[in-house]
């Protein structure tokens, strides 16, 4: 009903336009695009523009934009909280390195069947969640708990290499297809750039799509949406598989930029944090928070690095001293959850919407 009136009214708006002999407004999810397409252009000159150093940071905010961007279609359009997205992440990321290393696979062959592999085990995990009702602080024990089995069981396991992970054999020159460049080469953020920018793009087109709105009504009130006879169980695996299949995307692209995967690095809790971080800080359930919280949470790491490095004179006690970042999340988090509960973006797209209401 509410679908059919916006169409209605969006019907009215354009023939209104076309009357007046003016274009019609775009579609929402037709101006997110456009404004992607446009953020992606102006970043394409970035790694010909900064330090090789900060090149490396710029990499490392894209990493953490798809991980973000994987995490909060579950947890911000879906309202299925995870404190586990380490587990698609190291799927990811041990799929495609035992492909490559084992079998010769191409990254790209091992980054697709990451997808799958992690879309399938998030389906089978969320089937047994939602068929026994575990919501909440109880879904997200859960996938915690995923993810920390895992991390044992390739820890022990010496089919994977157990403790040890995998290194990502060096090959002579560039090659797309191996996606292996020498070190500082721009062709890695040129492709963490397509990846992150991507991810972005499906989660616009699927928060608005027909899918999408029953996942968002679904997460509001999911007695109401069962009773008009939204399908909340097929809705809810859909929202967990292309929320797990975007994670892995991240670990594979990971493990081939770093050439180095261990349990620890793959489904270490700190995968976890970084994902969930990134997007409280930008805004969950938002479009755009992502890309802020990445943008932040990323530079914010390279920050603190350089202040533990080479601190000003006045913050010499800082020096050697580790777990500063850690502190720097923690009071950001408090001040955003106390001053902006919506995160940065979403606090600041609800002032405007506001503003123009008034």
């Amino acid at each position: 009903m509410t679908d059919t009136a916006t169409t209605g009214a969006a019907g009215a708006t354009r023939a209104t336009a076309a009357q007046a002999g003016t274009a019609p407004p775009l579609r929402p999810q037709n101006r997110q695009l456009l404004i992607l397409a446009v953020l992606v252009l102006l970043a394409i000159p970035l790694p010909l523009i900064l330090p090789p150093a900060q090149g490396a940071v710029a990499v490392r905010i894209l990493i953490f934009l798809i991980m973000a961007v994987g995490w909060n279609i579950m947890s911000g359009f879906g309202g299925l909280f995870s404190f586990g997205h380490a587990a698609y992440f190291g799927l990811g990321a041990y799929t495609s390195a035992y492909l490559l290393v084992e079998h010769g696979v191409s990254p790209w062959v091992g980054m697709a069947a990451g997808m799958a592999v992690a879309a399938a085990v998030a389906m089978v995990i969320g089937y047994f969640s939602f068929r026994y009702n575990l919501k909440g602080a109880y879904f997200a024990l859960a996938t915690f708990a995923f993810a920390e089995m895992l991390r044992l069981v390739t820890t022990s396991t010496d089919a994977v290499n157990g403790a040890v992970g995998y290194q990502v054999p060096l090959i002579q020159g560039s090659s797309v297809w191996q996606l292996q460049f020498p070190a500082g080469s721009p062709a890695y953020f040129w492709i963490a750039l397509v990846l992150a920018g991507l991810a972005v793009a499906v989660s616009i087109l699927f928060r608005h799509s027909h899918a999408g709105r029953y996942v968002v009504a679904i997460r509001d009130d999911e007695l109401a949406a069962a009773s008009v006879g939204a399908p909340v169980m097929r809705h809810k695996l859909l929202t967990v598989a292309l929320s797990a299949a975007i994670t892995a995307i991240a670990g594979a692209f990971y493990t081939q930029y770093y050439l180095f995967i261990d349990p620890q690095l793959a489904f270490g809790s700190s995968v976890s944090i970084e994902a969930i971080v990134t997007a409280v800080i930008g805004g969950i359930g938002t479009i755009w928070g992502p890309v802020v919280g990445a943008v932040i949470v990323g530079s914010l790491s390279d920050v603190t690095a350089t202040l533990l490095a080479t601190p000003p004179e006045f913050l010499g006690f800082l020096q050697g001293r580790s777990g500063l970042d850690v502190i720097l999340y923690a009071v950001m988090l408090i001040l955003i959850v106390r001053l902006m509960p919506k995160g940065i973006f979403g606090t600041l797209a609800g002032k405007i919407s506001e503003r123009r209401r008034r």
